[in-house]
C-alpha cells in the first residue's frame, strides 16, 4: 500500500520536474524573482505572495498591529485559519491540520505538549511579535519532525528593529481600546546601543479585557487581564561573533468557561490562569568564509494551566498542568561554488525533550516525556535558472511512557524539490516530501497513569508524504510605468497513515479495552486509525501594486478524506478537519504621505456534512474590515490607526472552532462589529 502511494506521489512530482526541464530550452537568462523555498514578502494591506514559504510583517499590517487574536493577521495567508474565539483557546490550522500537527516556535523555542483539549497549545499575545514565517506545507526536512502540515516561526522585536541610525537609546509607546469587550492595551518599550557592539530591549504591556458579543448580541464569557514582558540583550564580539539571551513571558488571569471553546450558557465561568515563560539563548558565529554560518540556539519554554476547585461544581477538577520543552539546535549553511552551479548545503542537529506533569487536587498525578533528536542534511544547487534541492533526515524518537510504552522510532526521511525559470519572471516548482510525527505527549491533565490508562505497545508513528506543484509568474508595466502584479498557483497531495487519534473514556465515550481484568471500554489511550488520510487542494493567490494602491486577491481549498469510508481527518474540536473554501480580497491605498487605508474581505463557503458522526454542516460567512493609518508631519513618530472589523455585525463561527449547528452552547461564535483605535507614539 504504502509503495503504492509513493509512486502516486512521485509521479506527480515527475510531471512538475519534466515540464521544468522540457522548458529549459526555450527560456531567456533573467534573474528568479522568487526562490523556491523562501519567498520573502512584506505584509501590506494586499494578499501575500508566496510559493513555498511566506512571512507576516507586524509593522507593515495594519489589522496585526492591532490584533489581540493570531487570526487577525494569520488568517490573510492562504491555507492558514486560525480557530477559537479566546486567546486561551487559539489554535492555528494549517490546510485542515492543527497545531499538535504543526512545528510552531516562538524564537527558535518549540512549544510542544498539550495541556487541556479544550484550550489551545500556544499562549502568546501578537503584541510581541515583529514577524511570522508561515510554512504551508512541509517542503523541507530542515523543519524537522511533528510539522505534518507545516510550520509558524513567530519572532519578537529586537532592538536593531527599532534604533534609527546612530540612536542610542529611544522607546515606544502604545495604547489600544476596543469596543466590543472593552479590551484596553497599553505597553511601553524601551531600546538601546550603549555601545556599537552591544544592544538592549526591554517591553511590558498589558491587555485587559471583558466579556464580548457576538453577531447575535450573545455574550462570549470572558473577563481577563493579562501581562507580557520581553527582555532582550545581545552582543557582537569581535565582528564575526553575535551572542544573544532573552525572556519572554505572557500570563493571562481571567473568568473563562471550564471548557473555552463553549463560550457560552451550560458551563459556569471560572478563574482560571494561563502562563508562558520561554527562555533562550543564540549564538552566530559568521567569519568571512563561505563554508562558515553557524547558528545556534538554546531554549527551554513552560506553559501551565492553574484552576481553582473553590470556584468549581465538580469536584477533582481542580488542577495544576504544565507542559515543557528543553532544546538546542545548531545549522550550519555552506556556500560551494562549483563549474556547474552553486551548493547551499545546510546542515544541522536538533535535540528536545517534551515533559508534562499534572497536579490534581494538589497531589501530584503524574508525569510523562518524550525525546528527539534529528540530524539532517540538504543541498540547494542552482544552476542558471534550475534549482534542485534534494535533503535526507534522521529522527531518534522515545515516546511516552503512558503512550506507547516508552518505544524508540528511528526514522529515516527524504526530499526532492525543483524550481525552473521558464521564461521571464515566470518560475514554476515542484517538491516531494517524506513526513514523520512520533506519538506526542497525551494531555497533561491524563498524565494519571493508573488502571484506566491504556499503554499502546504496538503504535506506530504517523507517517506520510507532501507533493506540491506551482507556478509563480511577475508581470511589470501592465497599465502605467512601475505597476507590479504577481500571480501564484499551487497544487498539492498530503497523505497521512497510521493517523494517531486518543480515545477517551467515561459517560457515552466507548473507550478502550484494557485487559487485565478491567472492565470493556473503561481506558482511555492513544490507538492508529483504520484508515490512510489524503488532504487535497490548491492555493491561488494575485498582488497587483500601482503606486500608491495595492490590491491582493486569494483563494484556497483543502479537502481530506478517509481511504476506506471517505470520512475527513477527526478533530479535537468538536467537528471535522474540513475549513472551508476561502476567498479573500485585500485593497489598500495611500492618499498622502501620511495616511493610509484599507479594506479587507473574508468569504469562506459553506462545508456540508459527510455521513461520517464527525463531519457536520457548516454554514459559510462572509466579514469585512476597513482600517486607517495616520501619521501626522508635526509630530514624528507619532501614528494613529483605526478599524472597524465585522462591519455588518456577522453572526458567524470559524469553521476551524468547534461548531454545532444544532445546539449554540457547543458553538464558538466569533465577535460581532468591533471598533479599535490605537495610538503609538517612538522616540
Amino acid at each position: 500500500m504504502r509503495g503504492a502511494k509513493f509512486s502516486s506521489q512521485l509521479t506527480v512530482l515527475s510531471v512538475g520536474i519534466a515540464a521544468v526541464m522540457c522548458a529549459q530550452l526555450a527560456s531567456a537568462e533573467v534573474t528568479p524573482s522568487t526562490s523556491l523555498q523562501t519567498i520573502t514578502v512584506t505584509a501590506n494591506s494586499s494578499a501575500r505572495q508566496k510559493a513555498q514559504e511566506g512571512s507576516v510583517y507586524i509593522e507593515d499590517y495594519t489589522p496585526a498591529q492591532q490584533a489581540s487574536h493570531l487570526s487577525d493577521f494569520l488568517n490573510v495567508v492562504p491555507g492558514v485559519t486560525v480557530g477559537g474565539t479566546s486567546a486561551v483557546n487559539q489554535r492555528i490550522r494549517i490546510r485542515g491540520l492543527e497545531d499538535s500537527n504543526l512545528k510552531v516556535t516562538i524564537d527558535g523555542a518549540r512549544q510542544e505538549g498539550k495541556l487541556f483539549y479544550h484550550m489551545g497549545d500556544l499562549t502568546l499575545d501578537p503584541d510581541l511579535l515583529k514577524q511570522a514565517d508561515v510554512a504551508v506545507g512541509n517542503n523541507s526536512v530542515t523543519l524537522g519532525n511533528d510539522a505534518l502540515g507545516g510550520a509558524v516561526a513567530f519572532k519578537t522585536v529586537d532592538a536593531a528593529d527599532l534604533l534609527k541610525p546612530g540612536q542610542k537609546i529611544g522607546a515606544k509607546l502604545h495604547a489600544g481600546y476596543a469596543s466590543n469587550n472593552d479590551e484596553l492595551l497599553t505597553s511601553a518599550t524601551v531600546f538601546a546601543a550603549p555601545t556599537d557592539n552591544i544592544d538592549l530591549l526591554a517591553y511590558y504591556g498589558k491587555r485587559d479585557t471583558n466579556s464580548g458579543e457576538d453577531g447575535n448580541g450573545r455574550e462570549l464569557f470572558e473577563d481577563s487581564k493579562s501581562e507580557n514582558i520581553l527582555l532582550k540583550a545581545g552582543a557582537y564580539i569581535a565582528n564575526d561573533h553575535h551572542i544573544g539571551a532573552s525572556f519572554s513571558r505572557t500570563e493571562k488571569k481571567g473568568i473563562f468557561p471550564f471548557r473555552p471553546d463553549f463560550p457560552s450558557r451550560n458551563d459556569a465561568p471560572i478563574p482560571q490562569q494561563v502562563k508562558r515563560d520561554t527562555y533562550g539563548i543564540d549564538y552566530k558565529f559568521n567569519p568571512s568564509n563561505p563554508l562558515i554560518d553557524i547558528d545556534t540556539n538554546v531554549y527551554q519554554t513552560k506553559t501551565r494551566i492553574l484552576r481553582d476547585s473553590e470556584y468549581l461544581t465538580k469536584p477533582g477538577f481542580d488542577f495544576d498542568a504544565q507542559v515543557k520543552t528543553t532544546g538546542a539546535k545548531i545549522q550550519n549553511t555552506s556556500v560551494i561554488d562549483t563549474n556547474i552551479g552553486t551548493h547551499k548545503l545546510i546542515s544541522g542537529v536538533e535535540h528536545y525533550k517534551k515533559e508534562s506533569e499534572m497536579e490534581r487536587d494538589f497531589i501530584k498525578k503524574g508525569s510523562d516525556e518524550a525525546t528527539n533528536t534529528s540530524v539532517y542534511l540538504e543541498d540547494q544547487w542552482k544552476n542558471g535558472k534550475l534549482t534542485l534541492t534534494p535533503g535526507v533526515r534522521y529522527d531518534r524518537y522515545k515516546s511516552p511512557e503512558f503512550i506507547a510504552g516508552g518505544k524508540t522510532y528511528d526514522n529515516v526521511v527524504g526530499a526532492l524539490a525543483a524550481s525552473y525559470e521558464i521564461a521571464p519572471l515566470t518560475q514554476v516548482f515542484a517538491s516531494y516530501t517524506q513526513l514523520f510525527n512520533g506519538p506526542d505527549l497525551s494531555q497533561a491533565i491524563f498524565n494519571s497513569g493508573g488502571d484506566n490508562t491504556y499503554v499502546n505497545n504496538d503504535l506506530k508513528a504517523e507517517e506520510g508524504s507532501n507533493a506540491e506543484v506551482g507556478i509563480v509568474k511577475t508581470l511589470r508595466d501592465l497599465t502605467v510605468a512601475g505597476d507590479v502584479l504577481q500571480l501564484s498557483g499551487k497544487y498539492f497531495e498530503t497523505d497521512i497513515e497510521n493517523y494517531i487519534e486518543f480515545v477517551r473514556s467515561g459517560g457515552t465515550r466507548p473507550g478502550l479495552n484494557c485487559g487485565n481484568g478491567q472492565p470493556v471500554g473503561t481506558c482511555q489511550g492513544a490507538v492508529n486509525k483504520d484508515e490512510d488520510y489524503k488532504i487535497k487542494g490548491v492555493e491561488l493567490a494575485a498582488d497587483y501594486k500601482m503606486n500608491d494602491f495595492s490590491m491582493g486577491l486569494s483563494y484556497s481549498r483543502a479537502r481530506s478524506k478517509g481511504e476506506n469510508t471517505g470520512y475527513s481527518i477527526p478533530s479535537v474540536t468538536g467537528s471535522s478537519s474540513e475549513s472551508g473554501d476561502k476567498y479573500m480580497v485585500n485593497l489598500a491605498y495611500s492618499p498622502t504621505e501620511t495616511t493610509d487605508i484599507g479594506w479587507r474581505s473574508t468569504y469562506v463557503a459553506s462545508v456540508m456534512p459527510n455521513t461520517a458522526a464527525n463531519d457536520i454542516k457548516k454554514p459559510s460567512y462572509n466579514v469585512h474590515d476597513v482600517f486607517m493609518n495616520y501619521s501626522p508631519k508635526q509630530v514624528e513618530g507619532l501614528k494613529a490607526t483605526v478599524g472597524v472589523y465585522n462591519i455588518f455585525d456577522e453572526a458567524y463561527a470559524s469553521h476551524s472552532s468547534r461548531l454545532n449547528p444544532i445546539d449554540d452552547v457547543a458553538t464558538d461564535f466569533e465577535k460581532g462589529r468591533n471598533i479599535k483605535a490605537s495610538l503609538t507614539y517612538q522616540f
